[in-house]
């Protein structure tokens, strides 16, 4: 059996809409789910991205206080940040980093940001580069080596990003039958992840917690802000996440103009950055642009030489359905990931409602016995025993 200490074992499946649990048969899933906690869904916070999520996830701070507004954006001072791994760009503490200055080691395999020093601490063990081609089973059996270290080295912390069904759903939709052999595929390694667990006699200190940055919903239109606002003779640069984006303008001076040009559109909202909704949590000093515009489904914005422009364009010549998120998860409940806890702390056979992804980091903090990161916008997820309760 693994020493006292308790663990948290944190893995983040991209794409994971809350229902593809339901569909079909995924074992490993329901042992989870039979044996511990799932809740109806994850809600994500603005915009439902992968990177601004899996910021939200470990900071448990929303992104116009952590910073990472979007997968791709710009900082009017330092620039393009590109689905980047530098730490530096993080404005808020991370799990990993509040583990380790308080005495807990941590591991992380290609968690967003996780791959440099947050102002000076890593995670003891830590993947780099980021490899999208890795696959999910060399997680696992990473995962299992560390918890196999002797006692003074191994992690008690572990959060891993896994492909869950991310890829599947932009390329083929929501409804297409590749989500659920990639769910069968997920479902498998989980299986194993399990399996390993059971052989250690790990569950007496080991909570898995198990979450996703956001849904998906179905995909097919598109329009391009600034063949809209051409018209009008206003140029600008537009950064796009597809169903939002943030337009920089040569003359800022008409920010105002060119929101109401936007709002007009069907299936569109643009504001300026200083009417932003304040519940978006969204108004960023250097990352916000003069406008941000936000589509309602099935329309994305873009029309541009992006890798999402060109997949979108792609897909649509050959004629197939395809998928995307970064919706308001306010207004679409699709949004919604999954979350699910098995193990130490966590009761048997739970069903819950909807937990926040401001509430990962707390958990698991609690669950380890130390506290979340500064300024925690996020508590503890109640159905979760805390641990003055646990033996």
């Amino acid at each position: 059996m693994l020493a006292e200490l308790s663990v948290v074992i944190l893995l983040s499946l991209d794409g994971v809409r809350h229902d593809y649990l339901d569909r079909g048969e995924l074992p490993a899933f329901a042992r989870v789910a039979r044996d511990g906690l799932r809740a109806d869904g994850l809600v994500p916070v603005f915009p439902s991205s992968t990177f601004p999520n899996h910021v939200s996830l470990a900071t448990c701070a929303s992104p116009d206080r952590h910073g990472i507004v979007a997968n791709s954006f710009v900082d009017r001072e330092r620039g393009l940040f590109d689905y980047g791994n530098d730490a530096s760009w993080i404005q808020a503490e991370p799990l990993w980093a509040a583990a380790e200055r308080q005495g807990a080691r941590a591991a992380t395999f290609f968690w967003v940001g996780s791959e440099t020093p947050w102002q000076g601490v890593a995670a003891t063990h830590h993947k780099a580069p980021f490899d999208g081609s890795l696959p999910d089973g060399e997680k696992v059996d990473q995962i299992l080596a560390w918890l196999d270290l002797p006692p003074a080295e191994r992690p008690r912390l572990v959060m891993s990003w896994w492909h869950g069904a991310d890829e599947e759903g932009h390329a083929h939709g929501p409804d297409a039958p590749q989500i659920q052999q990639a769910m069968q595929q997920q479902d498998r390694e989980l299986g194993r992840l399990l399996a390993g667990l059971d052989a250690r006699g790990a569950w007496p200190t080991t909570t898995l917690l198990l979450v996703s940055d956001h849904g998906m919903l179905a995909l097919s239109e598109s329009v391009d802000p600034l063949d809209v606002l051409a018209v009008r003779g206003i140029a600008g640069r537009f950064v796009s996440g597809g169903p939002f984006g943030h337009l920089f303008l040569e003359d800022p001076g008409r920010s105002a103009e060119a929101a109401d040009a936007l709002d007009a559109l069907p299936l569109v909202d643009a504001w300026t950055a200083a009417d932003l909704p304040a519940g978006f949590r969204y108004r960023h000093p250097t990352r916000t642009g003069d406008v941000v515009v936000l589509a309602e489904p099935p329309l994305r914005l873009g029309g541009g030489s992006t890798f999402l422009d060109l997949r979108f364009a792609l897909g649509s010549l050959l004629g197939r359905s395809q998928g995307a998120h970064g919706y308001d998860p306010a207004r679409h409940p699709e949004m919604r990931g999954i979350f699910l806890a098995v193990g130490r702390g966590v009761p048997a056979g739970v069903r819950s409602g909807d937990v926040r992804a401001l509430d990962v980091a707390p958990t698991a903090a609690r669950l380890l016995g130390i506290e979340p990161p500064p300024g925690c916008e996020g508590r503890p997820i109640e159905a979760i025993v805390p641990p003055q309760t646990l033996q």
